[in-house]
């Protein structure tokens, strides 16, 4: 699987190690960049994996390129940084931020973060389908039971005996529940 990768840090001897670390990880495309503006712009326009952006660079900071970033794309983002108060930490929470990793930045220390990184992005992106999926099954059954008491209504009948009659049409002209449940609520 090709994986690609935007690396961003005013100091490109920073960028030059990050990137041989990243190839031996296997990424086949690494974008470089040194300001937070080509960060966002590369990222937009490319729309690798994942992001790494040093906090501290003249104009926007990493922080912020994250935040626009994430504005259009949800991909992991990591933050590289050499200190770490509370209000960075804050700050990068409150954008979404993946993981820091802290400068000087170690090899072990790139492969668990990235790795966790990605896992939690195909988690939420499963537990958004997930949600969706939820949201149409609610949808679906609020049909049906409009149309059951329509029936109820209609017919005369108990709401068990009504689901049965809905039931028995959508067996006998091979439609689901929910496609008998939206005739019985068109008008006639």
């Amino acid at each position: 699987m090709s994986r690609s990768i935007l690396i961003c840090d005013d100091e490109p001897l920073i960028r030059t190690n990050l990137k041989d670390m990243l190839i031996d990880l296997g990424f086949d495309e690494i974008l470089e960049c040194g300001t937070g503006e080509e960060a966002v712009e590369m990222t937009l326009g490319s729309f690798p994996d994942m992001v790494i952006l040093d906090v501290s660079m003249p104009g926007m900071d990493g922080i912020t390129a994250a935040g626009e970033i994430r504005k259009k794309l949800k991909i992991p983002i990591l933050l590289l940084t050499s200190a770490c108060d509370s209000a960075t930490v804050k700050r990068a929470s409150a954008t979404g931020i993946a993981a820091f990793l802290a400068k000087p930045l170690r090899r072990q220390d790139l492969l668990p973060a990235i790795e966790i990184a990605l896992q939690h992005i195909e988690e939420v992106e499963t537990l958004k389908e997930k949600i969706e999926d939820l949201r149409e099954l609610i949808e679906h059954r609020k049909i049906i039971e409009k149309a059951k008491g329509v029936l109820m209504e209609k017919e005369r009948v108990p709401e068990a005996e009504a689901y049965r009659l809905m039931q028995k049409a959508a067996m006998d002209t091979r439609k689901t529940l929910l496609q008998v449940a939206s005739k019985i609520l068109k008008p006639a």
